[in-house]
């Protein structure tokens, strides 16, 4: 199943945000999620998964690329490769076995959840992930709060230092931000270029901490032993889409993910990050 999805579609989808938001209160804190510290959990033909990580994540750059956009190609410029540049909206030809083609061809899809609602239209920036042990070069804290207020109209759930609903990663115990064996932030400049909110071709990063999300995988792939994954981003704008911990409604199989994109409450894109793990059901 691969669903890449953009332009006026995707234009549209996200400028109707605020109004997919739908006020609520602070629900009352989850059990804890039973699980190793190199685990997380997952959905999958509407069951819940668990998820073991292998090793760490890997985000492919090519010979050729420019992914931090100062006009040098990768092979030529070191300094571009000391810090993974993970992109969304990027999709390499290779993949880290090797396979040669599009990586939404040769590579098993793992679907993240993000979600870019705001249960309490959030208005306050202080609210957003904060910038404590980020990546330099990361917006964080209030300066991120302010610009997705400024683009989205509230703060999305994604990037809130205590959303108000559940989300798979970052794993208990852990610091906004951050999942087991995933990387730490992402970058947004090719997704919000093509969303024409910033310079198309982008002319610098916008490194963001990794988001509040969940995950999915196809219906096939619910039991499988640990092998590469490619990392699709899904943003979701309604908080009825929204799968709760013991995932009884919401986005936790194919067939609703299907739903949600064609109804325009959801959008897919590729990226070049990629996650090692097997998955099983979870009993």
């Amino acid at each position: 199943m691969k669903r890449i999805f953009g332009g006026a579609l995707a234009c549209a989808a996200v400028f109707s945000l605020a109004s997919l938001g739908h006020a609520g209160s602070a629900a009352a804190p989850p059990p804890p999620q039973d699980h190793g510290k190199n685990q997380t959990e997952g959905f999958g033909a509407g069951k819940l998964l668990k998820f073991g990580y292998h090793q760490n994540f890997d985000c492919v750059e090519q010979p050729g690329n420019n992914l931090d956009f100062d006009s040098k190609r990768a092979e030529v410029d070191p300094d571009e490769l000391q810090i993974p540049i993970c992109q969304a909206g990027k999709d390499p030809t290779i993949n880290p076995p090797g396979a040669i083609g599009a990586a939404t061809s040769t590579t098993d899809p793992l679907y993240v959840l993000v979600p870019m609602f705001s249960v309490d239209k959030d208005q306050n920036p202080d609210d957003a992930i904060s910038c404590k042990d980020v990546t330099p070069g990361t917006l964080c804290g209030p300066e991120l709060g302010k610009a997705l207020i400024k683009l989205f109209g509230a703060l999305p759930e994604g990037f809130k230092a205590k959303p108000l609903v559940f989300s798979q990663c970052p794993e208990p115990g852990a610091r906004p931000g951050t999942c087991t064996m995933h990387a730490s932030r992402v970058d947004l400049a090719p997704v919000l270029a093509a969303l024409g909110y910033i310079d198309n071709p982008p002319t610098a990063n916008v490194f963001v901490p990794t988001p509040n999300h969940s995950h999915v995988l196809d219906d096939e792939d619910i039991n499988v032993k640990a092998e590469w994954w490619q990392v699709l981003p899904v943003l979701v704008l309604d908080k009825n889409d929204w799968p709760p911990q013991d995932g009884s409604s919401g986005i936790t199989s194919a067939k609703a993910l299907d739903a949600a994109e064609k109804a325009g409450r959801a959008i897919e894109a590729p990226s070049n990050f990629f996650l090692y793990f097997g998955s099983y059901v979870k009993k």
